[in-house]
């Protein structure tokens, strides 16, 4: 029987995203974050036991928390485990949620990281 909270079960890996899969569990944490679902304080599970439910390897949710930790938004304690140590500001942010949809949309049109940004470089360099 897996120790791992309830808000854990939502978090998915896609092995077919062009997204890395440290990129998808960081990503889908600090959803949760940012929605309340996981509170200042909350704790989040082991390195090893959240890989094992997942299906990956410890390094890569290692590397999420390492991403998210430098973001000040984890912190982790050797006797305390990993932490919610902030909530990140829900200041609006316009060219975020933009390249949000930009990114879902390239994502299903099966375009990748590259090849999306050097459309965006394209069309930014264009004059009117």
């Amino acid at each position: 029987m897996s120790s791992t909270p309830d808000w854990a079960a939502r978090i998915a890996v896609d092995a077919g995203s062009t997204a890395p899969p440290w990129r998808q569990v960081r990503d889908q944490i600090l959803e949760l974050v940012e929605a309340g679902q996981l509170p200042v304080g909350a704790r989040l599970p082991a390195i090893r036991q959240l890989a094992t439910d997942l299906r990956i390897a410890p390094g890569t949710v290692a590397r999420a928390y390492k991403e998210l930790e430098a973001e000040g938004i984890l912190a982790t304690a050797r006797r305390h485990g990993t932490v919610v140590a902030a909530t990140p500001g829900r200041q609006a942010d316009p060219l975020r949620d933009a390249a949000r949809v930009y990114v879902e949309r390239a994502r299903t049109l099966g375009v990748d990281a590259r090849a999306a940004l050097t459309m965006v470089q394209r069309v930014f360099d264009q004059t009117d």
